[in-house]
């Protein structure tokens, strides 16, 4: 008799747990547009590849040597920084040492930038005066 309880009772736990699943799994799959993933509320990706066409690659860009409208390197982007709205504020810039030893880092912002393609342009920059700027430093978290 105890066994048929303990059946029974996992039977309609089972039963219940299966409804439930059905239930919400309804409900979501009602709700989603089969084009595009979902992660918990929000949708991922875009389809507008247009907006993607007309940026630039962070990959490309961080390593890029920085020149000044005289055509002299000035310094390297070193790294890319993202603001809380989602937009790049500032680019890290590498400058001064020799081949990577004794560089030092240097923000500046990106609309200090004018043009970004073919070459990465940083108006009247020199190499003494980006060695001049504060050093940039990692928050620690």
């Amino acid at each position: 008799m105890r066994s048929c309880f303990i059946l029974l009772r996992r039977s309609i736990a089972g039963a219940t747990a299966l409804a439930l699943w059905a239930t919400l799994a309804g409900t979501a799959i009602g709700q989603q547009d089969n084009n595009v993933p979902i992660a918990g509320r929000s949708t991922l990706g875009t389809t507008k590849m247009d907006v993607v066409a007309e940026g630039w690659r962070a990959s490309k860009l961080i390593g890029a040597s920085v020149y000044n409208d005289n055509n002299q390197k000035v310094g390297k982007i070193g790294d890319l920084i993202i603001a809380p709205d989602g937009s790049i504020s500032v680019a890290i810039l590498d400058v001064g040492g020799f081949l990577g030893v004794a560089s030092r880092h240097v923000a500046i912002p990106v609309e200090q930038f004018t043009q970004i393609s073919p070459r990465i342009v940083l108006p009247g920059a020199t190499k003494e005066a980006l060695k001049q700027l504060p050093e940039f430093k990692y928050v620690k978290s």
